[in-house]
């Protein structure tokens, strides 16, 4: 009997800014480099779990909006599941994306 890994939790594009600092309370800096990364805690687990292999069927649950980061954030997961040789499904959205923001 073959394991299966069932991820629940999130998979998103990461908006990430290069600045020289981080602003001080009520302060704004400029930023500078802008890029996007696919991401997300959930969605990276089942992307490491599927690469590891061991044998194992990945499943991921987690919720998208029907923005085009949505749109790239599954096709990258559709992606790596090609990759591994395995097939996806996608049920679907009916809620608008959000944007998340950290600095660290």
């Amino acid at each position: 009997m073959s394991a299966h890994v069932v991820v629940i939790g999130s998979l998103n594009i990461d908006l990430v800014v290069v600045a020289d600092r981080l602003p001080r309370p009520g302060e704004t800096v400029l930023g500078g480099q802008f890029a996007t990364h696919e991401g997300g805690k959930g969605a990276n687990q089942a992307v490491a779990a599927a690469r590891a292999g061991a044998g194992a069927r990945v499943s991921m649950i987690g919720a998208v909006g029907t923005d085009a980061h949505s749109e790239r954030a599954l096709a990258a997961l559709m992606a790596e599941q090609d990759a591994a040789g395995t097939g996806a499904t996608y049920l679907g959205s009916t809620s608008p994306a959000c944007d998340a923001s950290r600095t660290s």
